[in-house]
């Protein structure tokens, strides 16, 4: 006997068929990378009220700057950018000390596809700019120490 439970139905009597991939493509309409705005930060301390330029810290300008250069935005469109502008400013949070933002940056830079487990999820695959050099081969030294036997304290031999 197969297996427990009724038969399987015929796919032709099924309600869903789940057929034609049911995506929709749109033309593309990249827009340009935005700069970082300028704005104000209002606090508040006591009954005194105080206006400060906001300053990003170098940490975000420079990842701001690794995700103009990024192959994974070519085709970003504006609401795009606008909601990467959003996350820049969680990013800043983060840096500047605000550690509870940590999980919110998480969840929007995987939506970009920022590590290689994000990518393989959303299906992105880099491959090789026609004409670069292949990838080199580890040294002798690092293929050396890859070959090197542990052995447990106390062996005698």
């Amino acid at each position: 006997m197969a297996g427990r439970g009724p038969a399987p139905k015929d796919p032709n009597e099924r309600r869903r068929r789940n057929a034609g991939g049911g995506s929709t493509s749109i033309e593309a309409r990249p827009a340009a990378q935005p700069d970082l705005p300028e704005f104000n930060v209002v606090t508040k301390k006591g009954d005194a009220m105080t206006v400060e330029p906001f300053a990003w810290p170098e940490r975000t300008r420079d990842w701001w700057r690794m995700w103009g250069e990024s192959p994974l935005t070519e085709n970003y469109g504006s609401t795009d950018w606008d909601f990467l502008l959003d996350t820049a400013l969680i990013h800043a949070r983060f840096w500047q000390g605000d550690t509870s933002q940590a999980p919110e940056l998480r969840l929007r830079v995987a939506k970009f596809g920022a590590t290689p487990e994000d990518r393989a999820r959303l299906k992105i695959e880099f491959t090789p700019a026609p004409g670069s050099p292949a990838p080199s081969r580890p040294s002798s030294a690092s293929k050396a120490r890859k070959q090197r036997v542990l052995r447990a304290v106390g062996d005698d031999e």
